[in-house]
């Protein structure tokens, strides 16, 4: 199954941290970001989910819910959790999926369909492509996808970013330039006549190009 930008993400049940779930009925009505693991008790792994923990009030805000994902067992998880909080200072505050037969890992597009077996006996390199955020909207469409490399650890301060400007954006009919940050101006969207912007935004905008409609962040 092929996975696209603003595809429905596929909807799976799983044994978490915190109970067995199914995934668009976790997701309700709110925002989720779902990231993945090659194995616990590896060491980039352990910052993420440690970083990840004192984010997460900044997610709650935004009315995102985080889930994390590794193949190994959900017992595993709860050993691990410990190393975390001893090491980053914050321990997993959201669940984490055990995905022990690779079904998620599977169907998100992170380990091969024909890959055989479960977790046993895998090491990290054999899940080296587990290593995927996804942004998934109310709607359980996807908004994003990224994938990284086992050895550079991810940047949630960038995930956050990016939420930020796909909800302004969900809401608004704007688009966010470059490096963009909350409370900084925004391009009008290309869909957006200028006689249609002229009844939005009464006091003008900023055009170096007819295609460039620079405003004020809407709210």
């Amino acid at each position: 199954m092929s996975l696209r930008i603003n595809g429905e993400a596929p909807n799976f049940t799983a044994e978490t941290t915190e109970g067995k779930i199914n995934f668009h009925d976790w997701i309700g009505d709110s925002w989720a970001i779902l990231f993945s693991h090659p194995k616990d008790f590896t060491p980039v792994c352990t910052t993420e989910l440690g970083y990840m923990a004192k984010l997460k009030p900044e997610f709650d805000k935004r009315n995102t819910k985080v889930i994390g994902l590794s193949v190994d067992p959900v017992d595993n998880h709860a050993r691990w959790a410990q190393d975390i909080a001893e090491t980053q200072g914050a321990a997993p505050n959201y669940p984490m999926i055990g995905d022990t037969d690779l079904t998620v890992s599977k169907l998100y597009n992170m380990l091969p369909e024909e890959t055989d077996g479960g977790s046993d006996g895998r090491t990290a390199a054999d899940n080296a492509t587990v290593r995927t955020v996804f942004i998934i909207g109310p709607d359980k469409k996807i908004k994003l996808m990224l994938a990284y490399p086992m050895t550079t650890g991810r940047n949630f301060d960038e995930i956050l970013r990016v939420l930020d400007s796909i909800q302004l954006t969900a809401k608004h009919r704007v688009a966010t330039p470059v490096n963009w940050k909350q409370g900084e101006k925004v391009i009008i969207a290309g869909s957006v006549s200028d006689d249609e912007a002229k009844t939005i935004y009464p006091d003008g905008w900023d055009a170096p190009r007819p295609y460039l409609r620079i405003v004020p962040q809407p709210h």
